[in-house]
């Protein structure tokens, strides 16, 4: 699971238009929690276009550890015999996340609320990156947590034997937390409640319901979101087609609207309204993005996004929109930098805890390229594109960071001198055929 210790440069000269039609990998958010969910509902549930990047393939490995049967039928096509909830075994060995956040920290969660115990590892990245979030809660349910300082990785838990319900109001927006109480939640005797003052990505809510739990959903009157769940629940199997990744669709979109000439469309993409604040943040930019034969499938709206090449102008993006889009900043940067005028980007404290310190990593990566900007602590201002001054010429540090590699090839494809990144072997953790798909419809890469 760890990545490649061999760093694989590569770099991105300027591009001439792009175009065609292309599907990205399917959602990563929705892959893990298929296999997740899979593994603890009762019956055999099947699954359609998972994503089989590394980072996913790594929670199937955590599920079959904990006991459950995980088979893969053919691209993109899995079986999932679960154990219904309350049978998850106690592994043998580690539980190896490789870089996997939302894969480690989901499953914190599911096996927190069983009586086993299980040892978590990931790689460099992972290793640092803060679990304490999710294990504070988790501690409030009586789970025994053995971690290093800062509650970082290498990392083991052990469930108690009966867990307590709470109530947890979440002091940050984050998916992952919510979901991994809710997940704690499903083994507890009673409601567990989570109260997010910010609406985050609802996967697990609306996966949750499908499979069959008992769950509900209000609005606060200070407009807060209150999830209740009740314990122990007969989850049944389901058939699940997990849509494209809106995340990984952000990379060709942005790559389509920055490089002259390009008519770009990537089909298929999930357009969960907690999703979709690039979309609507580029069309506030001047973006000339449409959705095209948009649909419900699974209880999701999926579409066609179509872009053309595109005069972008820069905009102040409002703090409460940074959930529906938190993945989605180091390519919104790579957009600013082309738009005429500032781009105010805040509300950005979630990036310092990614893969990478993404807010620094992004702000260097601009800086190496000719970019002006200024690095907040919770912000980031990125000028646009100054008179006079040629976009270019530097070598990024990635930070073992998929989204910060991919980001910067995508500039270098609308610049006006090459732009190389010095790693992208971390890719393959969210979206193993970014190059390839690239590639066809017109990119030019080259090795360093």
């Amino acid at each position: 699971m760890a990545h490649a210790a061999t760093p694989m440069p590569l770099s991105a000269p300027p591009s001439g238009p792009l175009s065609g039609r292309i599907r990205v990998p399917g959602d990563k958010s929705i892959s893990h929690r298929s296999l997740m969910f899979g593994a603890v509902a009762l019956g055999e549930t099947t699954i359609e276009g998972l994503l089989e990047a590394d980072d996913v393939l790594g929670t199937g490995a955590a599920m079959r550890a904990l006991g459950a049967t995980v088979t893969r039928l053919g691209e993109g096509a899995w079986r999932v015999a679960g154990l219904g909830v309350g049978g998850l075994l106690e592994p043998e060995s580690v539980l190896d996340f490789g870089n996997a956040g939302t894969g480690s920290r989901l499953t914190m969660g599911l096996v927190g609320g069983h009586a086993i115990a299980a040892t978590f590892v990931g790689d460099a990245s992972l290793s640092r990156r803060p679990m304490g979030r999710v294990l504070n809660p988790l501690r409030e349910m009586g789970v025994e947590v053995i971690a290093r300082a800062g509650d970082r990785l290498p990392l083991s838990i052990k469930g108690p034997k009966t867990p307590m319900p709470i109530t947890y109001r979440l002091p940050m927006a984050s998916a992952q937390v919510k979901s991994a109480v809710l997940l704690a939640g499903l083994n507890t005797p009673g409601v567990t409640t989570v109260i997010e003052p910010v609406a985050t990505r609802d996967h697990t809510e609306r996966m949750l319901e499908g499979f069959g739990a008992s769950l509900s959903v209000e609005i606060g009157s200070a407009g807060e979101r209150i999830i209740r769940l009740e314990g122990r629940p007969d989850l049944r199997a389901q058939h699940v087609v997990v849509p494209g990744d809106p995340s990984s669709a952000a990379f060709a979109v942005v790559a389509g609207l920055i490089v002259p000439g390009s008519d770009v469309t990537v089909e298929n993409v999930l357009l969960n309204p907690l999703r979709t604040g690039l979309f609507q943040t580029l069309i506030e930019m001047g973006a000339d993005l449409t959705i095209e034969n948009e649909r419900l499938s699974g209880g999701e709206r999926i579409g066609d996004v179509h872009v053309r090449a595109s005069k972008l102008k820069g905009v102040v993006v409002p703090p409460e929109r940074a959930p529906s889009m938190i993945d989605e900043y180091p390519i919104l940067a790579i957009a600013a930098a082309f738009a005429e005028g500032p781009t105010v980007m805040e509300g950005l404290d979630e990036l310092r805890v990614k893969e990478s310190d993404r807010l620094a990593a992004v702000a260097r990566g601009l800086e190496a390229n000719r970019i002006a900007c200024l690095e907040g602590e919770t912000s980031l201002v990125v000028e646009g594109r100054q008179a006079g001054v040629e976009i270019g010429g530097g070598t990024v540090a990635t930070h073992l960071d998929h989204r910060i590699a991919m980001a910067f090839l995508v500039l270098g494809l609308a610049a006006d001198t090459a732009v190389s990144v010095d790693d992208v072997g971390m890719i393959a953790t969210s979206f193993p055929s970014f190059r390839s798909l690239m590639e066809g419809l017109g990119a030019r890469f080259a090795e360093v």
